[in-house]
């Protein structure tokens, strides 16, 4: 990490950034195939708290992340993002507050083919209405910071898959987001690299009071969370 990331000159207030699941059970399918992927889970993440979340293959963490993130619907419970209660709202305006409010790092970084690395971050703050001067130094400080300043001219397939993985997690903190979630965000990179990621994983949170949710298989990086939970069967503890 070379030099520090500016935030956002208009970034959320730290008050609004919470994250709340409240008896949240999804089904998947139906009978007799029918499958629980998240069974009464209760999850609150507070502003500037990184909570890790492990467990096995077909535990339900992927689906957490969706259901946190308003990318799909549980079958109960509620979900809470920065206060307002996303089945409350239309598609489009569920669609609205999830651009406004939340950041998201997928495993598969899934990078416009046609942009280059830097172009892929300035876009998040374009199609947000942000793009600005601030915008594009936060955007070239953070891929300075995630290793990547030599390659923000190079598209998707001249990088590797943990340079894309990098220009994923670069585009998600663009912006500063009030909410986090990130989807094994170490599984391409070497240990030296998935250390420096966690690490800024871990600043921008607490520097920007962004409440963050990390899926991960990796023990060694457990470290850098607040909390570390275990989802398993679709509950989680």
């Amino acid at each position: 990490m070379t030099r520090p990331v500016p935030a956002p000159h208009n970034a959320p207030a730290a008050e609004a950034a919470v994250l709340r699941l409240t008896g949240v059970t999804l089904h998947l399918g139906r009978d007799p195939q029918q499958v629980t992927a998240l069974d009464a889970v209760d999850l609150t993440v507070d502003p500037g708290e990184l909570v890790a979340v492990t467990g096995p293959s077909g535990s339900g963490k992927s689906s957490l992340l969706a259901v946190a993130g308003g990318l799909q619907t549980p079958t109960r419970g509620t979900v809470h993002v920065a206060g307002t209660d996303l089945s409350t709202l239309s598609e489009r305006h569920r669609t609205a507050h999830r651009r406004r409010h939340i950041g998201y790092v997928f495993q598969h970084a899934n990078l416009f083919g046609s942009l280059t690395a830097r172009e892929q971050l300035l876009l998040t703050a374009h199609v947000a209405g942000r793009l600005d001067t601030a915008a594009r130094r936060r955007a070239d400080a953070l891929l300075d910071a995630v290793g990547m300043s030599a390659r923000a001219g190079h598209r998707p397939d001249q990088l590797s898959g943990g340079e894309r993985q990098r220009i994923g997690l670069a585009r998600a903190l663009v912006l500063a987001p009030e909410i986090l979630l990130v989807d094994e965000p170490t599984s391409a990179l070497d240990r030296a690299r998935a250390r420096d990621i966690v690490d800024l994983l871990a600043q921008q949170t607490r520097a920007h009071h962004t409440a963050t949710v990390m899926v991960t298989h990796d023990h060694e990086i457990l470290d850098a969370a607040d909390r570390v939970l275990t989802l398993r069967d679709g509950r989680l503890s």
